[in-house]
C-alpha cells in the first residue's frame, strides 16, 4: 500500500512538472493534481493495454510512435473528467504526456519494489582476483 501512495505522489509531482512547463496546461490546484493523477493511472492501468492492444498494427506501421497519441487522448480524457485540470489542444497533450512520462519514469527509478525509495545497483561487479566481474 505505502509503493502505491508513493507512486501515485510520483505521478501527481509528474503532473505538476508537465503543468509549469506546458502553458496549455493548467492545474488550479494540488488536490485536482492528485485526482488527475490517480484517474491517469487507472487508465493507464485499465485501459491503455486494450487500446494498445486494439491499435497494435497501427503501432507497428508508426514504429511505437502511436503510442504518444494514445498517451495524449488518455490525457485528454482525464482533463475532460476532473474539474480543475485542463489540457488544451492535441499537441499540448501529445507534449504534455511526454513530460508526464519521462518524469514520472525518473522518479519511480528511485522507488523500489517494496515501495521504500532506495538506490538501486543495476549492475553488480565485483572484484575477483584482480578482475571485476
Amino acid at each position: 500500500m505505502r509503493g502505491v501512495m508513493l507512486r501515485w505522489l510520483v505521478l501527481t509531482a509528474a503532473v505538476l512538472i508537465a503543468c509549469w512547463l506546458l502553458d496549455g496546461i493548467r492545474v488550479s490546484g494540488f488536490f485536482p493534481a492528485l485526482l488527475a493523477a490517480a484517474l491517469l493511472g487507472i487508465l493507464n492501468a485499465f485501459f491503455r493495454p486494450i487500446l494498445i492492444l486494439l491499435t497494435l498494427p497501427l503501432n507497428i506501421l508508426t514504429l511505437g510512435l502511436f503510442t504518444f497519441v494514445i498517451n495524449a487522448l488518455m490525457l485528454m480524457i482525464v482533463s475532460a473528467v476532473i474539474p480543475g485540470f485542463t489540457v488544451r489542444g492535441f499537441w499540448t497533450a501529445v507534449w504534455g504526456a511526454l513530460i508526464i512520462g519521462a518524469a514520472s519514469w525518473l522518479l519511480n527509478a528511485f522507488i523500489g519494489g517494496s515501495g521504500k525509495v532506495e538506490r538501486t545497483d543495476d549492475i553488480d561487479l565485483k572484484n575477483k582476483g584482480g578482475r571485476w566481474e
